[in-house]
């Protein structure tokens, strides 16, 4: 079991930046592939991106390249996800996700947390 606690949302203007991070508690961190998705009002849930239980190789979806960074610190139980030139269209609830490094399907969920850009 792998619980996971976000946090770093926020209000932020066009263009500024947030860096949200999710604490992981439970067994054996290192093992599992860790993640960021994020929901907005009406849409479905996208992945935004990937860390592999190393964290050696990364993923980011096409409107994350280049804006956004993901980090584990497996030594902290800690990953985080760095979002730079925010856009209104960024406004979702952010949630952090954990699997086991043998499964596809993510299995553990934060709370999430909300992220809201203004113009």
């Amino acid at each position: 079991q792998v619980q996971l606690t976000e946090s770093g949302g926020g209000l932020v203007q066009v263009g500024g930046s947030l860096r949200l991070s999710c604490a992981a508690s439970g067994r054996a961190f290192s093992s599992h592939g860790m993640a960021w998705f994020r929901q907005a009002p009406g849409k479905e849930r996208e992945i935004v991106a990937a860390a592999t239980p190393s964290g050696e190789s990364t993923y980011y979806s096409d409107f994350a390249k280049g804006r956004f960074t993901i980090s584990r610190d497996n030594a902290k139980n800690t990953v985080k996800l760095q979002m730079n030139s925010l856009q209104p269209e960024d406004t979702a609830v952010y949630y952090c996700a954990a699997r086991k490094r043998d499964k596809v399907d993510y299995d553990y969920w934060g709370q999430g947390t909300q992220v809201t850009v203004s113009s």
